[in-house]
């Protein structure tokens, strides 16, 4: 049929006869059509052949554009592609990710083919789709009722609320009939106050018995259409068109059936009773029936006349001047007042995040909370993410809070608590020192070497004060001497114990008759052992600073909602190589003082130096299992504790009974006691 009236066109004037021109005077310059890709392209198949441009006012996908390659045809609208990607921007401007879509059925499987993925990746979903037959016959009405029915419960879908039709205006009209079929009489439940997009550009029209049907189905529908503007003189010709000044008839019979009445020569006067007047007004017709303003394929006609008058005129001219396209603004999109709601479900608030129900659609989701740790900021977010290093979750799991820097200081409880006892020590120490010195020439003072006493009481007094350095804010200055004066200060008041130890055994080895052991008596001995292993202690520490210094650090992982500033030993090795060495000068002053526990003598020290070295090594031993185990400032506190701890045991076990004797009990302090056997 395409083909024979194509022909027709061609060559037919007062007889049919292909490929001559009966009538020179009769130049067929153009076509111009608004028919489908495919009626468009069979056309084209024959008016190639004689050169004859065609220039086409409808939507054509992007594979229909490749009969523009073969044939001189010529689009006057946009690729229907453009449309995909204004309608994707529509759907994620106001939110709507679940929407239900209607097509004609000879253009449904490549329309949702191109559009389906494209809805995919920008995560809206299709809650039904459902395809409008081309053609209505109410005579056939099962296949009415069926398709009301099915049409139906896909409208009263209460999750989705907006509804996507494509088709032509054929298809637009057999849609209004289904839905006005639905409850006629109510107009507000044919409208189901929900929102129609309408993709091509389409015409609205009314067909037979739907002229007199109050319907504004699609009142507020969003459509995409091809830009036009106003076009001087268009309506005030409409408003003074009149039958009797046009004689070709089509004007006649576009009256009858706008107006329902008939002329006396029409085909119509036998079905139709009333008379047409010819002064009808085009004006009071209604607008579904009648446009008094030019529409998006008619200004598309009138751009093709002007192109093809343009093209003449140029060509008669033997010119091509070049055109000046113009650039088309298009307003910006205003919100509406009240938009529906279309999604699946409502959206996941921020601290959850969205977890997929198996067997559906990714648009339908649970709403999961996030579990600890971790947030989401946002609605409807794919995952929960952690918060970074420095920060910790809120309670409500929406948001990231600063965590505050923390470390040991003086004013907290257990800072002020460790402090007042170190001073105190340090206070009890300084006391002491000075009761040892006013009575430095008294026996119990002379005996076993008055300057070991003194050595050993002034490195107490720098343990004590070493502890301070753990109580400070951590910096580079305090971390680098933290540990090393702490390890060299415990160093040498354990070996100045060792030497006063091996002092008292060397001394009574050297009273037997023939003992080599004289010459070992004095004060050589003691400070080589003192100088010796502090020495040891000093290398160690020397190694530790210049191969692996230790340095401040923030531990952000211990704590969930605090940042811990601390010292990092830079080589954990250093560090339990300084410890070990303090255990192993203990063990063998504990040793050294235990055989030495039963020699004779109302001064011997030996018993007293047990028993320190006994409770030194106890708290030493608890201290790495208490320091393993905690973390921050906690570790901190167990090593201050420990310092003091042991400190406090050397000095109460070796020191305190002498000062008994020399403030409370000063008649045994005298040389009689001092050589008293038991």
């Amino acid at each position: 049929m395409t083909y024979r009236t194509t022909l027709d066109l061609l060559f037919k004037s007062q007889k049919f006869v292909p490929n001559y021109k009966c009538d020179s005077q009769k130049n067929l310059m153009a076509i111009i059509g608004g028919l489908g890709p495919d009626t468009s392209s069979f056309m084209a198949e024959s008016v190639h052949v004689y050169k004859i441009p065609q220039l086409t006012y409808g939507s054509f996908a992007q594979e229909d554009f490749q009969i523009t390659k073969l044939f001189p045809l010529y689009c006057m609208v946009p690729k229907e592609e453009h449309q995909y990607t204004g309608l994707i921007q529509l759907l994620l401007h106001f939110g709507w990710t679940w929407i239900g879509v209607f097509a004609s059925e000879n253009k449904e499987e490549r329309f949702l083919q191109k559009l389906q993925s494209l809805l995919s990746q920008n995560g809206v979903c299709l809650a039904f789709t459902q395809n409008i037959p081309q053609h209505l016959h109410l005579e056939d009405l099962s296949e009415l009722l069926d398709s009301v029915s099915i049409i139906s419960n896909n409208l009263m879908n209460r999750k989705s609320n907006v509804f996507l039709v494509h088709g032509e205006s054929i298809t637009i009209a057999w849609f209004i009939s289904v839905m006005f079929l639905r409850d006629p009489k109510n107009k507000e439940s044919a409208l189901f106050r929900n929102v129609w997009i309408l993709m091509n550009s389409i015409d609205f029209i009314l067909l037979g018995i739907q002229k007199n049907w109050d319907v504004q189905l699609f009142h507020g529908a969003l459509s995409f259409t091809v830009h036009t503007r106003d076009i001087q003189g268009f309506k005030e010709y409409l408003q003074v068109i009149k039958p009797s000044t046009h004689k070709d008839g089509f004007i006649q019979e576009v009256w009858d059936r706008l107006f329902e009445c008939s002329f006396s020569n029409t085909e119509l006067s036998s079905t139709i009773t009333e008379t047409c007047t010819g002064e009808e007004n085009l004006e009071n017709l209604p607008a579904p029936l009648f446009e008094l303003q030019m529409t998006g394929k008619s200004y598309s006609i009138y751009n093709a006349v002007y192109a093809v008058a343009h093209s003449l005129h140029e060509a008669v001219r033997s010119k091509s001047q070049p055109r000046e396209i113009q650039r088309v603004e298009f307003p910006n999109l205003l919100s509406w007042q009240v938009l529906p709601i279309s999604v699946c479900n409502d959206p996941c608030s921020p601290g959850s995040w969205k977890k997929g129900l198996e067997g559906k659609q990714f648009c339908c989701y649970d709403c999961v909370p996030c579990p600890e740790g971790k947030i989401s900021n946002k609605k409807d977010m794919d995952d929960c993410f952690q918060c970074s290093e420095d920060h910790y979750p809120n309670k409500e799991k929406k948001g990231c809070i600063l965590k505050l820097v923390v470390f040991l200081t003086f004013e907290e409880t257990i800072g002020i608590g460790l402090a007042s006892a170190a001073l105190c020590f340090f206070l009890l120490t300084s006391w002491l020192l000075g009761i040892f010195i006013k009575h430095r020439d008294t026996p119990i003072v002379k005996a076993n070497n008055r300057s070991l006493t003194y050595t050993l009481l002034v490195s107490l007094l720098l343990c004590f004060l070493s502890s301070l350095l753990f109580l400070s804010q951590p910096g580079k200055v305090t971390c680098l001497l933290r540990q090393p004066t702490f390890g060299i200060t415990f160093s040498v008041a354990i070996s100045t114990v060792l030497a006063k130890t091996i002092t008292v055994v060397v001394a009574f080895m050297a009273t037997k008759p023939g003992s080599q052991m004289r010459k070992w008596v004095g004060k050589k001995l003691a400070f080589s052992i003192v100088l010796f292993c502090s020495l040891f202690q000093i290398c160690i520490c020397t190694i530790w600073l210049f191969s692996f210094p230790p340095f401040p650090e923030l531990d952000m992982h211990s704590e969930l909602q605090e940042m811990i500033l601390q010292c990092n030993e830079g080589s954990t090795f250093f560090f339990y190589c300084v410890l070990g060495y303090m255990g192993i000068l203990a063990i063998a002053s504990f040793i050294v003082a235990f055989f030495a526990r039963k020699l004779p003598g109302s001064f011997n020290e030996a018993k007293f130096i047990t028993f320190s070295m006994l409770a030194f090594c106890s708290v030493w031993i608890s201290f790495f299992p208490a320091y393993m185990s905690t973390k921050g400032k906690a570790m901190i506190a167990v090593e201050v504790f420990s310092i003091l701890a042991s400190s406090a045991a050397l000095l109460g076990c070796i020191f305190l009974p002498k000062c008994y004797i020399i403030v409370f009990r000063p008649e045994l302090n005298h040389r009689g006691q001092l050589i008293k056997r038991m």
